[in-house]
């Protein structure tokens, strides 16, 4: 009796995690191929989004472990982008005060394009968008330096996913 009761418990761990896949989803073998982030250029006013969102882009690439990341311009995949936007957007206003915003929305908008070396076939070429929201506080500009890494993040994780897990 202990013998079957073990064998079945067996059986349904086996089967439950037959759907599980360990690694990239995308088919991929992790490390296989070499992605080279060239830096981007910023068309917008606001100043320090190019290291942002080159650094996030890079550190998120690294931690996804499908592609590794190629400093010395000869990857495998070119990734180049540019900042095309960045903007605010009131979200919600004081209480008693209809006037003074309280939180606001950050959006960033980057076209990215992404093209194989050697056969220069076009990957990835579209305009992607990162988000996240501050609270404004006393000090704007202060609020939006602080928030800028996880708006650089947010695209960063939203690109990274496109290139993995892509049609192409």
């Amino acid at each position: 009796m202990f013998v079957l009761s073990w064998i079945s418990c067996l059986a349904l761990w086996i089967t439950g995690c037959a759907g599980y896949r360990l690694g990239p989803t995308s088919g991929v073998a992790a490390g296989s191929k070499t992605v080279q982030v060239n830096f981007f250029r910023n068309e917008t006013p606001e100043p320090r989004l190019i290291e942002a969102v080159g650094n996030s882009l890079r550190r998120t690439l690294q931690q996804e472990g499908t592609f590794r990341l190629n400093t010395h311009g000869s990857g495998d995949v070119v990734l180049d982008g540019v900042i095309t936007e960045f903007r605010r957007e009131e979200l919600s206003f004081q209480p008693k005060d209809v006037i003074t915003v309280r939180d606001y929305a950050l959006h960033l908008g980057v076209q990215v394009k992404a093209v194989e070396r050697g056969t220069d076939k076009v990957l990835l070429e579209r305009l992607i968008w990162g988000r996240t929201t501050i609270r404004a506080g006393g000090d704007l500009p202060s609020a939006e330096r602080q928030a800028l890494p996880l708006l650089a993040e947010d695209f960063a994780k939203k690109v990274t996913a496109l290139l993995v897990d892509g049609a192409w």
